[in-house]
């Protein structure tokens, strides 16, 4: 049996040696896949060197069993066994900044083997468009610490807004060159998917899908009945469909997914650099509310986001406004930019609301304004499939209050121990839970510390784990790439 293996693949054409057959490559792939492959080789050992140090510090505690287990499962154990991981493509439309922990920590396990195709690059213009109202760029590493290529984007017009803003048909075939055993398409609402999924099908490759959507964004019945005929034409052809939650499973399942072939993919962040940015920067936190013109002694409440009709943030305002009349200690503090602002400014300063507005902030600059909250209130309509910034709240034990329509609120948010939940749109009872745990600032930072607690099941590690369930129950045992 020969393990000896060539590929190339870009555009549309690839050579593998030792089974069986081999295809001419065209001008202008090698060049391109010979740096794709030097950079996953520079990838991988830079995980065996990490795994070293890993294997180093853990086995100072862990047993005989525990020891190989936690070996087992390094890229160091893979290298010297010469096993072969499952390789998996990553079709994603751009950088995002909550992808990063969870690509690196799937390149650093010892069984898979990942490339991230991006099917665009944002530049600071098309950020403000796309509704955060500012001109930027994230302030950390997005392509760090996983194998990745930027894709040729050959729209008119690039980028978000329309279905034909991602448009790479070099993906397609890429994926017939059967250099992958899987492909992870991130969502389906894109042409760059579609050329991907249908490139799965045709050759044969597994397709896996992942998807937030759930059931509780508002449609009209025709739009309702329209999905419902088409979704399950498509969604029970996915040989595994990943759920970031319990609504999104829900919704595979509504159209028509098997139970046995949906997996828990959580939403996740990179909850370790916020814990500890959390924790280095809570000495600091009247120092913090200084600059920022809060109260030393205030409850705030905090609203986070793009400033735009789904985030709902005049809902936010005005309960703010009902619950100072009962406590004069509450105050808002609201981050973000976008559209809906200035009216929002204008609001507070006619109605002298204490509300204080720090504008955009960036990655590294987002912790201080969870530290000197008390609580993350985010009072978005259906629109808001997940709501990652609960999640970065409850890494910086803050306790979060959201609306019934909000995506995380079913896995993250329980009443009582880590928020509560009202119902989208009523200023009324989103007021009176404020008031009500504001009454009570001990019991607040209990229910922080158990949120905090409650994020945990939704970690980057947890996410990885579902990526590997799902290739096991999909792929046939053992024909990852063995050459015959």
């Amino acid at each position: 049996m020969s393990r000896s293996r060539e590929t190339e693949h870009a555009g549309c054409s690839h050579r593998r040696v030792g089974d069986g057959y081999r295809m001419p490559l065209e001008d202008g792939f090698q060049p391109r896949l010979m740096r794709e492959r030097a950079a996953d080789t520079i990838a991988r050992f830079a995980n065996i060197s990490r795994s070293l140090v890993t294997v180093s510090f853990t086995s100072l505690t862990a047993d005989a069993q525990g020891w190989r287990a936690i070996f087992r499962n390094t890229a160091m154990y893979s290298f010297l066994t010469n096993e072969v991981p499952m390789r998996l493509a990553i079709l994603s439309t751009h950088p995002i900044q909550y992808h990063v922990a969870w690509f690196r920590a799937m390149a650093s396990r010892a069984d898979l083997g990942i490339h991230v195709y991006y099917c665009h690059r944002a530049i600071p213009q098309e950020h403000s468009r796309a509704g955060f109202g500012v001109e930027f760029d994230w302030d950390i590493p997005l392509l760090d610490g996983y194998p990745h290529s930027l894709l040729q984007n050959v729209a008119k017009q690039p980028g978000h807004g329309n279905f034909g803003g991602f448009d790479t048909p070099e993906v397609g075939e890429i994926i017939k060159s059967h250099e992958y055993d899987a492909v992870l398409v991130n969502g389906w609402h894109y042409k760059s998917a579609w050329q991907a999924i249908y490139a799965c099908w045709q050759s044969r490759v597994k397709v896996i899908v992942r998807s937030d959507s759930h059931l509780h964004t508002p449609r009209s019945i025709a739009k309702r009945a329209v999905k419902y005929f088409t979704y399950r034409c498509f969604i029970p052809r996915f040989d595994a469909c990943l759920a970031a939650g319990q609504w999104s499973r829900e919704y595979f399942l509504h159209y028509g997914a098997r139970p046995e072939r949906i997996f828990l993919v959580p939403h996740s962040i990179d909850s370790e650099r916020f814990q500890i940015e959390a924790k280095c920067l809570e000495p600091r936190r009247s120092e913090l509310r200084k600059e920022k013109d809060l109260d030393n002694n205030a409850i705030v409440f905090m609203f986070s986001g793009k400033f735009i009709p789904k985030k709902r943030p005049m809902d936010f305002i005005c309960a703010i406004e009902r619950a100072v009349l009962r406590n004069p200690r509450i105050q808002g503090l609201m981050v973000g930019d976008g559209p809906l602002r200035a009216g929002c400014e204008s609001i507070v300063r006619e109605r002298r609301i204490p509300i204080r507005f720090t504008g955009f902030l960036n990655q590294s600059q987002i912790t201080k304004a969870y530290v000197v909250s008390d609580a993350l209130v985010l009072p978005s309509d259906g629109g808001e499939t997940w709501g990652l910034v609960v999640n970065e709240a409850m890494a910086c034990a803050r306790l979060c209050i959201v609306s019934d329509r909000v995506g995380c609120g079913p896995d993250l948010v329980v009443p009582e121990e880590t928020g509560s939940i009202f119902p989208l749109g009523d200023v009324k009872a989103l007021a009176n839970s404020m008031l009500e745990l504001a009454g009570n600032p001990q019991r607040m930072i209990s229910m922080g510390i158990g949120a905090r607690s409650r994020l945990m099941n939704y970690s980057v590690e947890t996410a990885v784990d579902g990526i590997i369930k799902s290739l096991a129950a999909t792929l046939e045992p053992r024909v990852l790439h063995a050459s015959a």
